[in-house]
């Protein structure tokens, strides 16, 4: 079953490589979405997939890219939209 997940990343994590990184990790675990900076210095991700993947990439988001540091994420369930990649936008 498809899962969706909306999530906003908040902390240092623009001009972190942030934005690439979770392309990375959302394509070596079979996710499709985006990802996106926000005004406000967050990053904006949609993402969805299986579960057992799905838990693996909100494990990974809570931490972030080598250079990042992640304060804390806000998350909201959403329906799937079938994306065919996962992509920066």
């Amino acid at each position: 079953m498809k899962i969706h997940w909306k999530i906003l990343v908040i902390g240092k994590v623009q001009g972190m490589w942030f934005r690439k990184s979770t392309q990375q990790e959302a394509r070596k675990l079979g996710l499709t979405g985006t990802v996106k900076n926000q005004e406000d210095g967050s990053v904006y991700i949609e993402v969805e997939g299986e579960e057992t993947a799905m838990k693996e990439f909100l494990a990974w988001c809570s931490i972030g890219s080598e250079l990042a540091n992640v304060q804390h994420l806000k998350m909201t369930k959403g329906e799937p939209c079938d994306y065919n990649s996962f992509n920066i936008v």
